[in-house]
């Protein structure tokens, strides 16, 4: 179970980056100041309470993947300043969040309006989670969800797949959550029983305010 777990969420946050590479590849020029203000924007442990949590950063992965066959949003005009990523775990709880700062504001807009208001950017995400989880997984549902208000753009997705285990069948949601404050993209990935998805999308909107009042 945590083992499946494990490759759901990686897969997941595959599929976004894959999203917002559409098949181009962004300039990547990092510095310091952007990047503390990226590490600044993702969990730590001591944003999620009481539990037996792992984890902690990992590497930000910038290789670009295959984009969607009618999706093909512009990248090569954006310039990443900044990127931190962090990964943590706990009784069957997976969670991602990842913070990528651009140049400039303007930046953020104009991918924000090109990979998640555009008509083709939710297909798309759907396509390439699907891709990704592999096989072991059936599709259940795929849609849109209300989320909690935490910045001027804020979207989120719930995705719920049947994954084979050694001891039988499990039902999983994955939320995916792409968030846009000033120069700086959020991205938050949960995966854990279906069953307790609604308490993890109570924490996931918590964690949500904490990381936007950061990145502010």
């Amino acid at each position: 179970m945590r083992a499946a777990l494990a490759t759901l969420v990686v897969a997941a946050t595959a599929a976004g980056a894959a999203l917002a590479a559409g098949g181009e590849k962004e300039q990547i020029h990092l510095n310091a100041a952007d990047q503390a203000a990226a590490k600044r924007a993702v969990a730590v442990r001591s944003d999620l309470g009481a539990g037996t949590w792992t984890g902690g950063f990992v590497k930000p992965d910038f290789s670009s993947s295959p984009d969607c066959a009618t999706f093909h949003p512009k990248q090569a005009d954006l310039v990443v300043t900044g990127a931190a990523e962090s990964a943590w775990s706990d009784q069957g709880l997976q969670l991602q969040t990842q913070a990528v700062v651009l140049k400039t504001r303007a930046m953020v807009a104009a991918d924000w309006r090109r990979t998640v208001l555009a008509a083709g950017a939710i297909p798309c995400l759907r396509s390439r989670l699907l891709k990704e989880l592999g096989s072991g997984v059936t599709f259940v549902s795929f849609r849109r969800t209300i989320f909690a208000p935490v910045a001027t753009n804020a979207q989120a997705f719930l995705m719920v797949v049947d994954v084979k285990t050694p001891s039988g069948k499990v039902r999983l949601a994955v939320q995916f959550v792409a968030i846009a404050q000033g120069r700086t993209e959020l991205t938050i990935v949960s995966i854990v029983q279906n069953a307790v998805q609604k308490v993890v999308a109570q924490i996931d909107a918590q964690l949500a305010r904490t990381l936007v009042a950061r990145a502010a």
